[in-house]
């Protein structure tokens, strides 16, 4: 690190009040003029000589401590007139330790005339007889200290105490712009990240609804401002035979929008193998027992839809029940399902069975339009969802969605949910 040759001016070298407001106004200027935090701290040090005479000086940020007892410690920003020994190895205060942890730790500024009758002083140079410690505060957080050390006795009095106070809240100031930046920046490249996952997700959603002899079928993700974790997928199986898929992982953003593609990719295996529902369930759920982390689960229905048979054969692994509506406009949800995919190895599935009269419909759908909730906390609920869609049965199915996405809007107020949210609707004509 740079070695600074000792300062020309000393204590014995008055500056006039005109002369250091002159210099203080100057350093400011600069300080509020740069964004680089490294640049103005070396600055202000390589500056601060003339105005306030130093042999030694150091700038310390407070960070977290992920070794050790003592979460925070104190990490040298820039160090001036120490031993080559003791700049090439970090100085790591604690807090607490030395006058620079007492006045973090306290949050009171510190001047010590002779180090030597002081308790709290931590010798990081022999030559130090006199010091002056003041704390760097960020919105009333201490976040570092600005340390003066002399050679001399009684160096520093109350009128140089207030200069290193004003040039420490100015410091503060650029610290904290610089980490503003840096969470903006960090901001921008998530959001893009985000974007680019969300415009992938989106892509493996079926572009067009099957056509299914005998059904009207049409399918929606609500949008939400993450990335999904809501999930539905079609496949044809067979000529008017389609395997169906909604399902939703614990969750939201990117770790849940990797669990369903890990699902798609697994369902979509199992389909092609021919696996009936229940086994494809059985086997997706150690997949992920075996590959993920505990907290991690999908609630998942799954089956298969025989247009010329009018049936819906299906497995449900902790999905919401599907609500099933006669063509007389009464409904019921079917209230048979297992474990979500996930949670315990070797869970068994159940498998189901639907045969569709004509005029009847089945919607599927996940909890994030159920749990949709307004303003004042209140959520739409399983009353509010079917009397949005009994107030819109007689409609085709892609219309039967748009009308209910309206009404949970409506109710909201919002554009957007606060959860992933997905319809499927399959409707016997």
């Amino acid at each position: 690190m740079e070695q600074v040759q000792p300062p020309t001016t000393r204590h014995d070298e008055k500056l006039s009040t005109v002369d250091k407001l002159r210099m203080l106004l100057d350093i400011t200027k600069t300080i509020s003029r740069s964004n680089n935090v490294d640049q103005v701290l070396n600055l202000v040090m390589d500056t601060l000589s003339t105005l306030l005479p130093y042999d030694a000086a150091g700038i310390y940020l407070i960070e977290e401590n992920k070794e050790g007892n003592d979460p925070y410690i104190f990490k040298s920003k820039v160090i001036r007139g120490y031993d080559i020994s003791f700049e090439l190895i970090e100085p790591r205060l604690r807090m607490g330790e030395g006058l620079i942890g007492y006045a973090a730790q306290t949050g009171q500024p510190v001047i010590v005339a002779d180090v030597k009758k002081d308790k709290r002083y931590y010798e990081a140079r022999g030559l130090t007889r006199s010091e002056m410690v003041v704390p760097i505060i960020s919105n009333e957080h201490v976040i570092g200290a600005f340390d003066l050390e002399s050679n001399e006795l009684d160096a520093y009095d109350e009128d140089d105490l207030s200069v290193l106070q004003l040039l420490a809240s100015h410091v503060a100031i650029i610290i904290e712009k610089d980490e503003l930046q840096e969470q903006a920046i960090e901001k921008k490249r998530i959001e893009a990240q985000l974007e680019i996952a969300r415009q992938v997700q989106l892509e493996l959603l079926p572009d067009d609804d099957p056509v299914v002899t005998n059904f009207d079928i049409s399918a929606y993700v609500f949008p939400t401002e993450e990335v999904s974790g809501d999930y539905y997928d079609w496949v044809k199986i067979f000529e008017d035979q389609i395997g169906v898929v909604v399902a939703d992982a614990v969750g939201k953003g990117i770790p849940a929008a990797l669990l369903m593609s890990f699902l798609r990719a697994s369902l979509r295996a199992g389909i092609q193998t021919g696996y009936a529902p229940h086994i494809a369930l059985s086997k997706v759920n150690d997949l992920l027992w075996d590959s993920t982390e505990d907290h991690q689960f999908i609630t998942c229905i799954y089956g298969s839809l025989d247009g010329r048979n009018r049936t819906f054969v299906y497995s449900n692994a902790g999905h919401n029940p599907p609500m099933l509506i006669n063509a007389e406009g009464t409904y019921r949800y079917v209230e048979y399902g297992d474990m979500p995919l996930g949670m315990f190895h070797e869970t068994r599935y159940h498998q189901h069975f639907i045969r569709f009269d004509r005029g009847q419909t089945m919607i599927l759908y996940t909890d994030g339009i159920t749990e949709a909730a307004n303003e004042d906390g209140e959520e739409y609920g399983k009353e509010r969802f079917a009397a949005s869609v009994l107030d819109c049965i007689d409609l085709p199915a892609k219309k039967m969605i748009d009308h209910i996405r309206k009404g949970v809007a409506d109710f909201t107020g919002r554009k957007f949910l606060d959860d992933d949210g997905t319809l499927f609707i399959v409707k016997a004509t």
